[in-house]
């Protein structure tokens, strides 16, 4: 006579098949779908070669469909609009601890010329170890009101 299990996922009680001698699952399909979601993430955890497998996977998928994450997100306003304000969020509790192409807050534009650069810990204005640089500005940047979303992948 077989034993009656809970099952793992939804806790309810199932009779085990008998040909699955550790079956910890029922048969629901949500309960199959988290079955193999911890599957994968233990697999992504303990084994290299699966996870360089699906590193490998999804940067083919990426390449068959550049444009997937634009479109989505142009046609997903509100998934947009959440992500832009939980990096929003993020960002107001680590400030200085991310890096960003324009990661630099003057409120003046930067014009061509020779500055001096020095450690940003150092108080004094006359230093030896102080560099003179000369500065190019190539082009400038516009910012929006949109700084913390992601627009391109």
């Amino acid at each position: 006579m077989n034993s009656v299990r809970r099952c793992l996922a939804c806790g309810n009680l199932f009779p085990p098949l008998p040909h699955v001698p550790n079956q910890h699952f029922c048969s629901a399909a949500e309960c199959q779908r988290e079955r193999r979601r911890r599957w994968q993430r233990k697999q992504l955890r303990i084994d290299p070669d699966y996870r360089d497998n699906q590193a490998r996977a999804q940067a083919n998928w990426r390449a068959r469909h550049p444009d997937y994450w634009r479109h989505y997100r142009a046609t997903h306003p509100s998934y947009r609009a959440r992500n832009c304000a939980l990096q929003r969020g993020r960002n107001r509790h680590l400030p200085n601890k991310f890096a960003n192409m324009d990661g630099s807050q003057l409120k003046a534009a930067v014009s061509s010329g020779f500055y001096i650069l020095r450690s940003a810990l150092e108080t004094d204005l006359a230093k030896m170890n102080a560099f003179v640089v000369h500065i190019s500005v190539l082009s400038t940047l516009s910012r929006s009101s949109d700084d913390n979303c992601k627009e391109m992948t």
